[in-house]
Order: C-alpha cells, then structure tokens, then sequence
C-alpha cells in the first residue's frame, strides 16, 4: 500500500492540473469565506439596535471553535474543483493506455484500483489541510481573544476529509465508467447542481419526504456538514430545525461510510472483469 501511495503521488505532482487545482482551492476556499465574513461584519458592526441584536444571537461564527464549522460548511461547495482533477487524472489512465501498462509491469487489476483510491484519498487529505488551515487563519484573525477554545470542534476535520472523499469517489466512479473526461465532468456537473437538487427539494419540501432526501448520493454527504446556526432564519422552529440535522450527523457519516464502499466494491468488481 505504501509503494502505491508513493507511485501515485509522484505521478500527481508531476501533473500541472494538479498545481493548478491546488492554487484555484487555495484562493476559492479564503475567497467564500471572506465574502461571508465580510456580510456578518456589516451586519454586527452596524450601529442601530438591529446590530446590537444580530451580534448577540450570533455571536462570532468565524472566531474558535466556530471557525471549523463555518469555514468547512462554506469551502464543502467547492468540491466540484477537485472533482474535475479526480476525472481527469482516472480518464488519462485510460486515454493515454497506462493502465495497460500498470498490468505489464506486474500490477493486479486490484492494486491498479487500491492506486485510484490513493489518489482520491491524497487529493481529499491536501484540500483539507488547505481548509484547516483557512480555519486557523480566521479564527485568530477575527478574534484572537477566544484562541483558548482552538480545540473544542477540530472533529470538523475529519467529517470535512469524510465529505471530500466521499464526493471525490463519485466523480471517480463516473470517470472510471465513462472513461471520457468531457462526458463524465457533464454528467457530474448537471446531475450534482441541478437534478440533485431539484429531487431533494421535490421530496424534502414538496412531499415532505426527508427521509428519501437524504439518502440522495451528494445530499447524503453534504448532511454531514451541516449549515452553521447563523445562516438560517432566527425563531424556535429553526433552532429544533438545526438541533435536528445537528443530532442526524452521526446517521448521515455511517450512510455515507457505507455508500463510499459500495462505490469503490463496484470499481474493482468491475475491473476485474473489464475487458483491458
């Protein structure tokens, strides 16, 4: 398993996708977070009674411990990046017949897919060290005074390294099927942003079905980092709202666990019998 951690990681930093991946997720993840952070700070700074009551009820969603939650919330909307990289780098395999190769060189059709997984596992642990340390930088930045509670939420962490991976190997699945990457970045693209979410709110607001929604393939990931208090509506009926999802975490990562496995199962049941 290590030598193929090493292969796939030398062939990735090697690629120029990757580095420029890596530099567009290193500006998008500051980049969201500070449009956010720049609207909590009109409306908490603002000298009418309408500020005075928004800072109390929200608090600081950017200073520690919040910053691991909020950030994460913010930058998950971005796995779409790193999804394009995962794609490509499955497809090329494919296009330029280095898979072929792999099996010539002593590779089992197993080790070549444990190498794919390498690399989906690789590229979702650089994003989220990328997102902890954006996390960092905001919670000393926006108040350094609570940098003492630094600690008490690092578990968004691991659920953000969770919900990359997990999103990640659905695009590797697409591309692995497919085997073109302008095909499978379209079906990615179109079903993630638009037929998804026109199901989930058909079952969750029209029908009242939330059980069916989040059992949906992204949605099932996305529940695990649920939305920060402060982006939803103020009331009772939306904090037993968040308390709910809060307390439905635990369900959503084991959903999620078992759907990721299923996915890579099919990868190499499929490559075992694929004609190369």
């Amino acid at each position: 398993m290590l030598s193929l951690i090493k292969i796939e990681w030398l062939k990735i930093k090697k690629y120029p996708a990757f580095w420029w991946m890596l530099g567009i997720v290193a500006l998008t993840y500051p980049g969201i977070n500070i449009m956010f952070y720049n609207v909590y700070q009109q409306i908490s700074t603002s000298k009418n009674m309408a500020g005075e009551i928004a800072k109390m009820l929200l608090g600081n969603p950017f200073a520690f411990p919040e910053t691991w939650h909020s950030v994460a919330y913010f930058s998950s909307h971005f796995v779409i990046l790193p999804s394009i990289l995962v794609i490509m780098l499955v497809t090329n395999e494919y296009n330029y017949k280095t898979h072929r190769q792999n099996i010539i060189d002593g590779w089992s059709r197993s080790q070549f897919i444990t190498s794919k997984l390498c690399d989906v596992a690789i590229i979702s642990f650089i994003i989220t060290i990328v997102y902890a340390l954006v996390a960092t930088v905001f919670g000393f930045y926006s108040d350094s005074s609570s940098a003492y509670r630094w600690a008490e939420q690092l578990y968004y962490i691991p659920l953000f390294f969770i919900q990359s991976f997990a999103q990640l190997s659905i695009a590797f699945l697409l591309g692995y099927l497919i085997k073109k990457a302008f095909i499978a970045l379209g079906i990615f693209l179109f079903y993630n942003l638009v037929i998804e979410n026109i199901v989930t709110a058909y079952f969750t607001y029209k029908l009242k079905m939330d059980g069916v929604s989040r059992l949906m393939p992204f949605e099932m990931s996305d529940r695990i980092l649920v939305a920060p208090s402060f982006v939803g509506k103020f009331g009772n009926d939306a904090k037993a709202t968040y308390d709910r999802w809060i307390d439905a975490v635990p369900a959503q990562i084991a959903l999620t666990v078992v759907f990721t496995g299923i996915i890579w199962l099919i990868c190499y049941a499929v490559h075992k019998k694929r004609d190369l």
